[in-house]
């Protein structure tokens, strides 16, 4: 791995500890963190009540030209849909309620980070 991707998974690992901890703050029983599969990555599994979340994370710093959240390509969005139902199907939870969440983080001006939080993010 050169400079520039360990830089890229060491942001990217930092994004979703913050992430997680946001979470958590918020009631968020997180399961596991970085699921691979067949289908692709899934940043964080939990469950928000009742419903199981699969969450993107994503991370934009402040010289960005696109949001954190408009980051997410429709081949993105496709390859988060599969990876979801492959972790469905693998785990025997077809029946269960669930969704796909996005959390944004972005440097904050009066707080260390901005993280929004958009519930339903990615429809199947």
């Amino acid at each position: 791995m050169d400079g520039a991707q360990q830089t890229r998974k060491s942001t990217g690992n930092h994004a979703e500890g913050v992430a997680a901890r946001y979470l958590m703050s918020r009631g968020v029983n997180i399961l596991e963190r970085n699921v691979f599969s067949r289908g692709g990555e899934i940043d964080l599994i939990g469950f928000d009540e009742e419903t199981l979340v699969f969450f993107e994370v994503r991370f934009r710093g402040g010289g960005s030209l696109a949001g954190a959240a408009e980051s997410i390509t429709p081949t993105k969005q496709k390859r988060l849909i599969r990876a979801a139902s492959f972790y469905l199907h693998k785990h025997g939870l077809w029946n269960a309620s669930s969704r796909i969440d996005v959390v944004a983080i972005a440097p904050g001006k009066s707080t260390k980070y901005r993280i929004q939080w958009i519930k339903n993010a990615i429809q199947a």
